[in-house]
């Protein structure tokens, strides 16, 4: 892989997608991205943790729709992670997610490392509330969205795009990425775009892989039982003994449910009625050594 950590691409050919500019330093992403904001058109930023599957490539798929240049961080972020989290573990796949995002037109991969993007003396976080504080993902990991949103602030700052591209698999973190954005003034429009999953289900998570293969066999159940949560709060069944109910049915089917919860759609506050406004169901459970997170709408 040529042309690291430069802002000069080789000339394009017509056989092959052109190189992305990928950009180590701060000094080498300003002059890329500088160059981007003189030309007329939206400049559009992924945020992944890299490990890229189907899922994070619709995202890039889409900012290309809705943008004139595309960047994709690649960051895998130790301010988010607990010490008995898989921080050390997680699949780092740097030379296979280039193709991927070469292949699709990215113009440019912040890849950082975390000595560039925590250097010593670095002291200075941010500390969410609002979504961030509902009793859901928050709850089992209290380290998390400090750690994201922290992050994702710098990640904003460093590249000012117009636009920021995230799914909707990670719900809550959407909402949290969202009013952060807007409560700090970062003046970044940030999109979510809907899950990608499985042909039987499944979301599509880096983690995935971790999954045995009896346990990827059980793992679309999660979604089967939001869907049919889903469909009898529709029917007017009691949001409390629907959600009791689909997580003792996941109990059984092996799983450890963190929870299962209806909550609204935009604040995350808790529903017990389809009066309370437009709700979202969201769950995280384990499955063996692997924890999956899953929503949908209702």
């Amino acid at each position: 892989m040529g042309n690291i950590d430069s802002y000069e691409r080789p000339p394009e050919r017509f056989t092959m997608p052109r190189q992305p500019i990928v950009a180590h330093t701060l000094t080498n992403l300003d002059r890329a991205t500088a160059r981007f904001r003189s030309e007329v058109g939206k400049i559009a930023l992924v945020t992944t943790m890299g490990a890229l599957h189907a899922g994070h490539l619709a995202l890039v798929r889409f900012a290309r729709t809705k943008a004139r240049r595309v960047i994709v961080s690649i960051f895998v972020n130790p301010t988010q992670f607990a010490p008995q989290e898989d921080f050390a573990s997680y699949p780092r796949t740097f030379e296979a997610d280039f193709a991927a995002l070469q292949a699709l037109g990215v113009d440019l991969v912040w890849a950082p490392a975390a000595e560039v993007m925590y250097p010593p003396g670095f002291a200075t976080r941010v500390t969410p509330e609002g979504p961030a504080v509902v009793a859901l993902e928050d709850k089992f990991r209290p380290h998390h969205f400090g750690g994201v949103a922290t992050v994702v602030a710098k990640l904003f700052t460093q590249v000012r795009p117009h636009i920021a591209i995230f799914g909707e698999k990670d719900y809550q973190q959407l909402k949290v990425v969202t009013r952060m954005a807007a409560d700090l003034d970062l003046r970044v429009n940030v999109i979510g775009v809907p899950t990608v999953r499985e042909p039987d289900g499944l979301a599509l998570s880096s983690r995935n892989v971790y999954l045995s293969g009896e346990e990827r066999a059980r793992a679309p159940t999660l979604h089967r039982v939001l869907k049919e949560c889903a469909a009898r709060i529709l029917n007017g069944k009691p949001i409390a003994a629907v959600t009791a109910d689909g997580a003792a049915e996941l109990e059984r089917t092996g799983f450890v449910v963190d929870y299962l919860a209806a909550r609204h759609a935009e604040t995350l506050a808790p529903v017990t009625s389809p009066r309370d406004g437009p709700i979202r169901l969201l769950v995280a459970a384990k499955l063996g050594r692997t924890r999956l997170i899953d929503n949908i709408a209702v």
